[in-house]
């Protein structure tokens, strides 16, 4: 008998392995396809790719302000896709995890297909594999969401957008989470003609209002057509030039056709073949594995870490969810799952990012400040011709706290990790403030963020931050 059987790949799976491996576990890990599980393999890995040769190809437009006289560039797609399946490979091929994994003796069962529970203790998976495990620990992600509409078929996910072999020429995105935003931005920069639809008031419903409409409007000047509220959708059907949408709006019934159609409406637990029930696995309200605070399921030697749970799905709170799994579920101690700062972003056109709270909900339980700083008024935006966007600062008014951190912008997924670091090391504003950057940056403006803030609160003008606020 295995001591930990681990279902999934994924950095859940992968960092669960691991720390039962070091903490003595006979430990097997299944995956149904490649080792990496979606983040390596369909996820932020390839994704960014796509972003990085979008961002190529937005920048090429501005060479000749800079005297660089070149040719008009074009995208030879099946040519990019060859360096984001060269890119993936080598991300899997240099996995430190890989190694490690190889070095503390865990067995990996790669391309075993789905794997499901005989009962609570043996798990069988499709190429055969039969294991017996003392403890199981259930990472096996998340999957897309699908409409229960007419036609529904004829539609895409985001998984088969970055498998195209050829742009379309035009293209709706149902959907305008981090998703459906990331989708539209990267085929907008294509030359795709997207028509990005979002049922709910604003695009980028779970970020603080500014971030979505910031966005939106950057968006929209960047020539997709955002169509927020926009009703509720009656079926598709297949048309001359690819699937036709038909949806209704306050009984105005309207439709819309492209040759490729993205649903991106959200990301379900990938539960349904793992026969959960022989298990004595429960799922909550929402179809999610349901989990106690130590992750433990409903069957007490079955854990849970990842998407799978519907907690927090990005790649750092699976990792860490996945170490305090493999902990309790070798007993050794009992780390309680919490994410107290969990740093988001997406690498859309222009990016956002964030951690903490939003303005809004701030105010429901703090007297604060808001600090806001436009990256037109900084000098690194400036130097390179990315001027739209903003960092704004939430900071308690009383305690001088980072509340939370907004960012619209070039590299704003990569200042935000300042602010997450600021927030999680208890830094107050006034101690951010004095941080001396190199310049000019881009993270300059957090810190010109701060430096206002600071100014603010205290009153009177701090002519020792001047110099660390340009």
């Amino acid at each position: 008998m295995t001591d930990v059987i681990v279902i999934g790949a994924g950095p859940a799976g992968v960092m669960a392995a691991m720390r039962a491996a070091e903490l003595g576990a006979s430990t097997a890990l299944i995956t149904r396809d490649e080792f990496g599980g979606m983040a390596a393999n369909d996820g932020p890995i390839p994704v960014r790719t796509l972003a990085h040769a979008a961002r190529l190809m937005r920048e090429s437009r501005q060479l000749g302000r800079y005297g660089v006289a070149v040719a008009d560039p074009h995208l030879e797609y099946p040519r990019l896709l060859d360096r984001v399946r060269e890119v993936v490979k080598q991300v899997r091929s240099h996995s430190s995890f890989r190694a490690d994994l190889n070095r503390l003796g865990v067995t990996i069962y790669e391309h075993a297909g789905n794997a499901h529970f005989i009962d609570s203790h043996t798990v069988e998976a499709d190429n055969g594999l039969r294991l017996t495990g003392e403890k199981v620990i259930l990472c096996a992600g998340g999957c897309n969401r699908r409409l229960r509409v007419t036609g529904s078929e004829l539609t895409a996910t985001h998984s088969d957008a970055w498998h195209l072999t050829s742009i379309p020429p035009s293209m709706l995105v149902i959907g305008a989470g981090a998703t459906g935003a990331q989708v539209a931005s990267i085929f907008n920069a294509f030359g795709s003609k997207v028509h990005l639809y979002e049922a709910g008031p604003h695009i980028l419903p779970t970020e603080d209002e500014d971030v979505s409409t910031a966005v939106a409007k950057a968006f929209r000047d960047s020539g997709i057509a955002v169509h927020e509220n926009f009703g509720a959708i009656e079926g598709f059907e297949r048309c001359p030039g690819g699937v036709r949408m038909t949806y209704s709006n306050n009984g105005t019934r309207l439709n819309d056709e492209a040759s490729v159609i993205i649903v991106a409406i959200g990301w379900a637990a990938d539960t349904a073949g793992l026969h959960l029930p022989a298990a004595g696995v429960n799922l909550d309200p929402r179809g999610y594995v349901s989990v106690d605070s130590h992750l433990r399921t409903s069957a007490p030697h079955i854990f849970a870490a990842g998407d799978i749970t519907g907690r927090l799905m990005l790649v750092p709170q699976a990792t860490r969810d996945g170490f305090a799994a493999a902990t309790n579920a070798m007993g050794n101690e009992k780390i309680v799952a919490e994410n107290p700062v969990n740093p988001i972003g997406s690498f859309t056109d222009p990016e956002y990012a964030q951690v903490g709270f939003t303005e809004a909900k701030a105010r429901e339980s703090h007297d604060i400040l808001v600090s806001k700083v436009l990256f037109e008024d900084a000098s690194r935006p400036q130097i390179d011709g990315r001027t739209t966007g903003f960092c704004k600062l939430i900071v308690d008014r009383t305690t001088h706290t980072i509340l939370g951190c907004h960012i619209v912008g070039e590299r704003a997924v990569e200042i935000i990790q300042m602010a997450s670091i600021a927030m999680i090391g208890g830094v107050t504003v006034d101690d951010l403030a004095r941080i001396p950057l190199a310049f000019p940056t881009y993270t300059g403006v957090l810190l010109r963020a701060a430096y206002l803030a600071t100014a603010e609160l205290d009153r009177k003008p701090r002519m020792d931050l001047l110099d660390l606020a340009a």
